[in-house]
């Protein structure tokens, strides 16, 4: 027999009995996550076992998830445990990791055809339609993260630029020198977007930041009157709503203002910001987004659903057709059966073979529901302004910029290398996991507080830490 399920009911039932056991090896896993260390680095030995070549003969069940007990679940990055704060991170649910296991038990390519998985999907659509303030005519798309997702706006803001023929001629054959405008603080994913769609990194103004860590609006205007004097043609402006270093939102109303004055493709990059609209208390701070012509974001960060979940939803979803669709016979559309049901996902982006990411985000919201995932939100920034204040109460420690959100920069009052040092001793020590970045050209401390089990122990755990390792660091009260 060739086929690789249990051959007898023998065999069915101990395959049974191994998944529950390891689905109660993962429930353990996340009920006690306060016992484990956020982080630890693995030993040499378990790294050695990652050096065997493929094997021949299989082993069986049990001993392989044996393996994955010892040698790679205590040796992750640690983002679902409450001390984890390094980078915007999602924690994950157990809800998540159920409906996970389900999407991979049915295993649908959702890239189309006449299927419910399909209609899934165009179900959170239309919540996010309705969540952002867009139209019907919206379009919208899971993807890998929001990388991908500002990828294909900017793809899909390019083509409305230049015409269809840009997909068939490429950017060089084009007359028209496209140019777009960020912030310094956006992502590096926007750039990295340019580059892939043929058009430059050197296309993208890079536009320097206020007092607020947004946008400089007086220096945007003064970037397209000088591109349009030097006859480029400015195509696109890409807002940030959670900026990654400090998490600022760009002043979104004013933004939309100079797009429609300019006639500018008005994209935000909202990663993880975006999903603020959950929290009644946060939703104003994201005016301006129902006026976007797409909007990029992950539903595995703030939204806490397993990774990966990335979504983006596009104002004019015929434009949105057009940049991806392409007829071919083996993709061929039929009125009934299988092949109903156009358009299809394919159609707007580049993938066909597509996992079901849109079931975990459905059972997330269907579960917990949108009331306590915005809440979650919200209490992440009650912490971060829990944290500012123990900052603010210790002389050591001083605050690198304004909390906006729920991600807090700080440093202890010390060298680059010092605090450099703190961060490494902090993460070695498995309580609280923070990251470096840098702000005004020093290295900071940076906590991003997305994780949906952090409390306020973990912020007292975090200044605690600093305080110790600095003082060790500096020899202070030694």
């Amino acid at each position: 027999m060739s086929s690789l399920d249990p051959h007898n009911k023998e065999e069915w039932l101990a395959l049974r009995q191994q998944g529950h056991r390891m689905l109660d090896d993962m429930f353990d896993y996340l009920e006690n996550l306060r016992e484990r260390p956020v982080w630890q680095p693995a030993p040499d030995a378990v790294r050695h076992e990652f050096d065997a070549d493929m094997p021949i003969e299989g082993q069986d069940l049990a001993v392989v998830h044996d393996t994955f007990m010892q040698a790679i679940l205590p040796y992750a990055i640690g983002n679902a445990h409450p001390g984890f704060m390094g980078w915007v991170h999602g924690a994950g649910t157990p809800v998540g990791m159920l409906a996970e296991m389900l999407a991979a038990g049915l295993n649908a390519n959702v890239g189309g055809r006449n299927q419910v998985p399909v209609l899934v999907e165009q179900q959170i659509l239309h919540w996010v339609r309705d969540l952002f303030g867009f139209p019907e005519t919206a379009s919208g798309l899971f993807v890998t993260g929001t990388s991908m997702a500002n990828f294909i706006a900017v793809l899909v803001a390019r083509k409305t630029a230049l015409g269809a023929a840009v997909r068939n001629v490429g950017v060089n054959q084009v007359q028209q020198r496209l140019v777009a405008y960020t912030s310094a603080g956006a992502h590096g994913c926007i750039a990295q977007a340019m580059d892939l769609s043929g058009l430059g990194i050197d296309a993208l103004r890079i536009i320097p930041l206020n007092a607020e860590f947004s946008m400089d609006v007086a220096k945007l205007q003064t970037a397209i009157a000088e591109d349009l004097a030097q006859g480029y043609v400015p195509f696109m402006l890409i807002g940030t709503a959670g900026s990654v270093d400090v998490g600022a939102i760009d002043d979104l109303p004013v933004l939309a203002d100079v797009a429609q004055q300019h006639q500018l493709w008005f994209h935000i990059d909202g990663a993880y910001g975006a999903l603020a609209m959950l929290s009644p208390g946060l939703r104003p701070r994201l005016q301006g987004l129902e006026r976007a012509d797409s909007v990029a974001f992950d539903f595995h960060k703030w939204g806490q659903v397993p990774y990966d979940a990335g979504f983006v939803i596009v104002r004019d979803g015929t434009q949105h057709y057009e940049t991806f669709a392409t007829p071919a016979a083996y993709l061929r559309r039929e009125a009934c059966g299988m092949a109903a049901g156009s358009p299809w996902p394919c159609d707007y982006g580049p993938d066909l073979s597509r996992g079901f990411r849109a079931l975990k985000t459905w059972f997330t919201l269907q579960v917990y529901g949108a009331d306590k995932i915005g809440a979650s939100i919200a209490y992440t920034c009650e912490l971060a302004q829990y944290l500012q204040q123990l900052i603010k109460a210790q002389p050591q420690l001083i605050l690198a910029a304004p909390v906006s959100l729920n991600v807090v920069c700080f440093r202890y009052d010390a060298s680059d290398a010092i605090n450099a040092e703190i961060v490494t001793q902090l993460q070695l020590a498995g309580h609280v996991a923070p990251s470096t970045t840098t702000i005004n050209g020093k290295l900071v401390i940076r906590a991003a507080l997305v994780n949906h089990r952090a409390a306020q122990q973990d912020m007292d755990a975090l200044v605690a830490g600093v305080l110790k390792f600095g003082a060790e660091l500096t020899g202070a009260g030694v």
